[in-house]
Protein backbone atom coordinates (compact mmCIF):
# COMPACT_ATOMS: atom_id res chain seq x y z
CA UNK A 1 0.00 0.00 0.00
CA UNK A 2 1.50 3.60 -0.79
CA UNK A 3 2.28 5.89 1.48
CA UNK A 4 0.99 9.11 0.05
CA UNK A 5 -2.39 10.39 -2.32
CA UNK A 6 -1.17 9.08 -5.48
CA UNK A 7 -3.12 12.24 -6.82
CA UNK A 8 -1.31 14.29 -4.24
CA UNK A 9 1.67 13.10 -4.53
CA UNK A 10 4.05 16.27 -2.50
CA UNK A 11 6.76 16.79 -4.92
CA UNK A 12 4.58 17.28 -8.02
CA UNK A 13 1.39 18.74 -6.48
CA UNK A 14 3.07 22.59 -6.45
CA UNK A 15 4.61 21.75 -9.78
CA UNK A 16 1.55 20.47 -11.57
CA UNK A 17 -1.01 23.16 -10.28
CA UNK A 18 -1.40 27.12 -12.46
CA UNK A 19 -5.17 27.99 -12.22
CA UNK A 20 -5.37 30.73 -9.88
CA UNK A 21 -8.30 30.28 -7.75
CA UNK A 22 -8.48 33.63 -5.75
CA UNK A 23 -5.55 35.78 -5.58
CA UNK A 24 -4.74 38.46 -2.77
CA UNK A 25 -4.57 42.13 -3.70
CA UNK A 26 -1.70 44.05 -2.10
CA UNK A 27 -2.96 47.46 -3.93
CA UNK A 28 -2.99 49.64 -0.46
CA UNK A 29 0.40 48.35 0.53
CA UNK A 30 2.22 49.02 -3.25
CA UNK A 31 0.06 52.07 -4.58
CA UNK A 32 -0.51 50.08 -7.43
CA UNK A 33 -3.89 47.79 -8.37
CA UNK A 34 -3.62 44.10 -9.43
CA UNK A 35 -0.27 43.16 -7.21
CA UNK A 36 -1.54 39.70 -6.65
CA UNK A 37 0.11 36.78 -5.34
CA UNK A 38 -0.27 33.17 -7.03
CA UNK A 39 -2.19 30.44 -5.20
CA UNK A 40 -1.64 26.54 -5.13
CA UNK A 41 -5.27 24.65 -5.31
CA UNK A 42 -5.09 21.16 -5.78
CA UNK A 43 -6.20 20.80 -9.17
CA UNK A 44 -5.44 18.20 -11.61
CA UNK A 45 -3.39 18.67 -14.31
CA UNK A 46 -4.96 16.63 -17.42
CA UNK A 47 -2.74 14.14 -18.77
CA UNK A 48 -4.05 12.70 -21.58
CA UNK A 49 -1.58 9.52 -21.72
CA UNK A 50 -2.41 8.83 -17.76
CA UNK A 51 -5.90 7.77 -19.69
CA UNK A 52 -4.38 6.21 -22.90
CA UNK A 53 -5.90 3.08 -23.58
CA UNK A 54 -2.47 1.19 -23.34
CA UNK A 55 -2.36 2.56 -20.03
CA UNK A 56 -5.84 1.87 -18.89
CA UNK A 57 -5.66 -1.57 -20.30
CA UNK A 58 -2.50 -2.06 -17.87
CA UNK A 59 -3.99 -1.27 -14.65
CA UNK A 60 -7.28 -3.07 -15.28
CA UNK A 61 -5.18 -6.18 -16.57
CA UNK A 62 -3.56 -5.97 -12.87
CA UNK A 63 -7.38 -5.44 -11.40
CA UNK A 64 -8.40 -8.91 -13.23
CA UNK A 65 -5.06 -10.81 -11.83
CA UNK A 66 -6.55 -9.54 -8.26
CA UNK A 67 -9.96 -8.16 -8.31
CA UNK A 68 -10.37 -8.14 -4.58
CA UNK A 69 -7.33 -5.92 -4.04
CA UNK A 70 -8.11 -1.98 -3.56
CA UNK A 71 -4.83 -0.64 -4.55
CA UNK A 72 -5.86 -1.39 -8.22
CA UNK A 73 -8.44 0.50 -8.12
CA UNK A 74 -6.86 3.57 -6.04
CA UNK A 75 -4.08 3.17 -9.03
CA UNK A 76 -6.16 3.31 -11.95
CA UNK A 77 -8.85 5.79 -10.59
CA UNK A 78 -5.55 8.11 -9.93
CA UNK A 79 -5.32 7.28 -13.62
CA UNK A 80 -8.68 8.24 -14.80
CA UNK A 81 -8.69 11.85 -12.62
CA UNK A 82 -4.89 12.58 -13.90
CA UNK A 83 -7.14 11.97 -17.44
CA UNK A 84 -9.86 14.20 -16.50
CA UNK A 85 -11.92 10.89 -16.31
CA UNK A 86 -13.53 11.81 -12.92
CA UNK A 87 -16.93 9.79 -12.95
CA UNK A 88 -14.78 6.39 -13.68
CA UNK A 89 -11.54 8.08 -11.14
CA UNK A 90 -14.59 8.02 -8.66
CA UNK A 91 -16.14 4.85 -9.56
CA UNK A 92 -12.83 3.34 -9.04
CA UNK A 93 -12.44 5.52 -5.74
CA UNK A 94 -15.82 3.71 -4.37
CA UNK A 95 -14.73 0.63 -5.23
CA UNK A 96 -11.21 0.60 -3.35
CA UNK A 97 -13.34 2.32 -0.16
CA UNK A 98 -15.62 -0.77 -0.48
CA UNK A 99 -13.12 -3.03 -0.29
CA UNK A 100 -10.79 -1.50 2.42
CA UNK A 101 -13.06 1.07 4.74
CA UNK A 102 -9.70 2.24 6.51
CA UNK A 103 -7.65 3.17 2.99
CA UNK A 104 -7.18 6.94 3.78
CA UNK A 105 -5.47 7.80 0.55
CA UNK A 106 -7.91 6.65 -1.17
CA UNK A 107 -10.16 8.74 0.68
CA UNK A 108 -7.91 11.86 -0.35
CA UNK A 109 -7.58 10.90 -3.59
CA UNK A 110 -11.67 10.88 -4.24
CA UNK A 111 -11.45 14.43 -2.34
CA UNK A 112 -9.29 16.03 -4.83
CA UNK A 113 -11.73 14.56 -7.96
CA UNK A 114 -14.50 16.15 -5.88
CA UNK A 115 -12.46 19.44 -5.94
CA UNK A 116 -11.75 19.62 -9.73
CA UNK A 117 -15.28 19.13 -10.24
CA UNK A 118 -16.44 21.90 -8.15
CA UNK A 119 -18.05 19.92 -4.81
CA UNK A 120 -15.74 21.36 -2.33
CA UNK A 121 -18.53 19.99 0.50
CA UNK A 122 -18.00 16.49 -0.61
CA UNK A 123 -14.58 16.89 -0.63
CA UNK A 124 -14.47 18.36 2.95
CA UNK A 125 -16.12 15.10 4.17
CA UNK A 126 -13.43 13.18 2.94
CA UNK A 127 -10.44 14.51 4.02
CA UNK A 128 -12.23 14.57 7.42
CA UNK A 129 -12.55 10.82 6.51
CA UNK A 130 -8.75 10.40 6.06
CA UNK A 131 -7.96 12.59 8.87
CA UNK A 132 -10.47 10.27 11.28
CA UNK A 133 -8.34 6.83 9.90
CA UNK A 134 -5.32 8.77 10.21
CA UNK A 135 -4.73 11.72 12.09
CA UNK A 136 -1.33 12.38 11.32
CA UNK A 137 -1.90 12.75 7.18
CA UNK A 138 -0.22 15.90 6.15
CA UNK A 139 -1.91 15.73 2.59
CA UNK A 140 -5.48 15.63 4.01
CA UNK A 141 -4.77 18.73 6.34
CA UNK A 142 -3.10 20.52 3.10
CA UNK A 143 -6.13 19.52 1.43
CA UNK A 144 -8.76 20.83 3.79
CA UNK A 145 -7.08 23.96 4.67
CA UNK A 146 -7.24 25.06 0.85
CA UNK A 147 -10.59 24.36 1.06
CA UNK A 148 -10.88 26.42 4.16
CA UNK A 149 -8.93 29.09 3.13
CA UNK A 150 -10.99 29.58 -0.56
CA UNK A 151 -14.51 29.70 1.86
CA UNK A 152 -12.91 32.65 3.65
CA UNK A 153 -12.28 30.31 6.81
CA UNK A 154 -8.73 31.10 7.26
CA UNK A 155 -8.02 30.62 10.96
CA UNK A 156 -9.16 27.33 10.09
CA UNK A 157 -7.02 26.49 7.14
CA UNK A 158 -4.11 28.09 8.98
CA UNK A 159 -4.41 25.60 11.94
CA UNK A 160 -4.46 22.61 9.07
CA UNK A 161 -1.02 23.96 7.69
CA UNK A 162 0.14 24.30 11.10
CA UNK A 163 -0.88 21.44 12.15
CA UNK A 164 0.87 19.36 8.44
CA UNK A 165 3.83 21.86 9.56
CA UNK A 166 4.08 20.19 12.78
CA UNK A 167 4.11 17.02 11.27
CA UNK A 168 7.48 17.70 9.41
CA UNK A 169 5.67 17.53 5.86
CA UNK A 170 8.34 17.20 3.12
CA UNK A 171 5.10 19.09 0.56
CA UNK A 172 6.04 22.57 0.29
CA UNK A 173 2.02 23.76 -0.17
CA UNK A 174 1.79 23.39 3.38
CA UNK A 175 4.23 26.28 3.51
CA UNK A 176 3.12 28.24 0.09
CA UNK A 177 -0.16 27.60 1.45
CA UNK A 178 0.89 29.54 5.56
CA UNK A 179 2.67 31.96 3.65
CA UNK A 180 -0.03 33.00 1.70
CA UNK A 181 -2.15 33.99 4.84
CA UNK A 182 0.82 35.60 6.03
CA UNK A 183 0.42 37.89 3.64
CA UNK A 184 -3.09 38.52 4.32
CA UNK A 185 -2.25 39.05 7.40
CA UNK A 186 0.38 41.75 6.45
CA UNK A 187 2.69 39.51 8.01
CA UNK A 188 5.56 39.66 5.07
CA UNK A 189 8.88 38.50 7.10
CA UNK A 190 7.00 35.57 7.78
CA UNK A 191 5.55 34.66 4.66
CA UNK A 192 9.09 35.36 3.13
CA UNK A 193 10.04 32.73 5.04
CA UNK A 194 7.30 30.48 4.40
CA UNK A 195 7.79 30.65 0.40
CA UNK A 196 11.92 30.48 0.85
CA UNK A 197 10.55 26.93 2.69
CA UNK A 198 8.41 26.02 0.10
CA UNK A 199 11.06 26.87 -2.89
CA UNK A 200 13.62 24.55 -0.43
CA UNK A 201 11.20 21.32 -1.25
CA UNK A 202 9.89 22.23 -4.81
CA UNK A 203 12.77 24.53 -6.16
CA UNK A 204 11.48 23.71 -9.40
CA UNK A 205 7.95 24.92 -8.80
CA UNK A 206 7.20 28.73 -10.16
CA UNK A 207 4.59 29.16 -7.63
CA UNK A 208 6.51 29.79 -4.32
CA UNK A 209 8.88 32.19 -6.29
CA UNK A 210 6.19 34.50 -7.36
CA UNK A 211 4.33 34.60 -3.27
CA UNK A 212 7.59 35.54 -1.92
CA UNK A 213 8.08 38.10 -4.68
CA UNK A 214 4.54 39.52 -3.51
CA UNK A 215 5.63 39.92 -0.15
CA UNK A 216 9.69 41.50 -1.28
CA UNK A 217 6.89 44.04 -3.51
CA UNK A 218 5.18 44.81 -0.40
CA UNK A 219 8.32 45.09 1.77
CA UNK A 220 9.70 47.59 -1.03
CA UNK A 221 12.29 45.34 -2.11
CA UNK A 222 12.10 45.70 -5.48
CA UNK A 223 15.33 44.13 -6.32
CA UNK A 224 14.49 40.88 -4.71
CA UNK A 225 11.06 40.74 -5.85
CA UNK A 226 12.09 41.31 -9.84
CA UNK A 227 14.58 38.20 -9.26
CA UNK A 228 11.70 36.09 -8.02
CA UNK A 229 9.38 37.06 -10.81
CA UNK A 230 12.20 36.34 -12.86
CA UNK A 231 12.79 33.10 -12.21
CA UNK A 232 9.42 32.38 -11.65
CA UNK A 233 9.22 32.83 -15.52
CA UNK A 234 12.91 31.07 -16.23
CA UNK A 235 11.13 27.81 -14.39
CA UNK A 236 7.58 28.23 -16.63
CA UNK A 237 7.11 30.59 -19.01
CA UNK A 238 3.43 29.73 -19.36
CA UNK A 239 2.17 31.14 -16.26
CA UNK A 240 0.27 34.65 -16.62
CA UNK A 241 0.95 36.21 -13.01
CA UNK A 242 4.82 35.55 -13.35
CA UNK A 243 4.81 37.74 -16.32
CA UNK A 244 2.26 40.38 -15.11
CA UNK A 245 4.00 40.33 -11.57
CA UNK A 246 7.62 41.31 -13.88
CA UNK A 247 5.75 43.50 -15.44
CA UNK A 248 4.72 45.17 -12.08
CA UNK A 249 8.36 45.86 -11.33
CA UNK A 250 8.87 47.25 -14.89
CA UNK A 251 5.73 49.76 -14.29
CA UNK A 252 7.05 51.06 -10.33
CA UNK A 253 10.25 51.82 -12.02
CA UNK A 254 8.94 53.97 -14.61
CA UNK A 255 9.33 51.99 -17.68
CA UNK A 256 5.86 51.93 -19.37
CA UNK A 257 7.17 50.27 -22.65
CA UNK A 258 8.51 47.05 -21.28
CA UNK A 259 5.84 46.85 -18.70
CA UNK A 260 3.56 46.81 -21.52
CA UNK A 261 5.05 44.65 -22.95
CA UNK A 262 4.99 41.80 -19.84
CA UNK A 263 1.17 42.83 -19.23
CA UNK A 264 0.81 42.19 -22.81
CA UNK A 265 2.11 38.85 -22.67
CA UNK A 266 0.45 37.80 -19.50
CA UNK A 267 -2.41 38.69 -21.37
CA UNK A 268 -1.68 36.28 -24.58
CA UNK A 269 -1.57 33.60 -22.06
CA UNK A 270 -4.78 33.97 -20.25
CA UNK A 271 -7.11 37.07 -21.39
CA UNK A 272 -9.29 36.86 -18.27
CA UNK A 273 -6.48 37.28 -16.36
CA UNK A 274 -7.72 41.20 -14.79
CA UNK A 275 -4.65 42.21 -12.78
CA UNK A 276 -2.64 42.21 -16.35
CA UNK A 277 -5.42 43.70 -17.94
CA UNK A 278 -5.63 46.71 -15.44
CA UNK A 279 -2.10 46.92 -15.55
CA UNK A 280 -1.75 47.28 -19.33
CA UNK A 281 -4.42 49.80 -19.09
CA UNK A 282 -2.95 52.09 -16.75
CA UNK A 283 0.52 51.62 -18.75
CA UNK A 284 -0.72 53.18 -21.97
CA UNK A 285 -3.23 55.23 -20.28
CA UNK A 286 0.04 56.99 -19.25
CA UNK A 287 2.08 56.66 -22.20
Amino acid sequence: MIDHSLLETSKLAIAETRRLAGAVAFAALVGLAGCQSIETPDTIRIDREQGSQENIASLSSVIAANPRDPEGYNVRGSAYGRAGQFSRALDDFNTALQLNPNFYQAYANRALVYRNMGKPVEAARDYNAALRLNANYDVAYIGRGNIYRQAGRIDEAFGDFNRAIQLDTTDGRAYHNRGLIYQLRGQHDKAIDDFSKAISLSPSAPEPYNGRGISYVALNDDENAFADFNHAIELDGKVAESWANQALIYERRGDKARAAKSYAHALQLDPKYLPAKQGLDRVRAGG
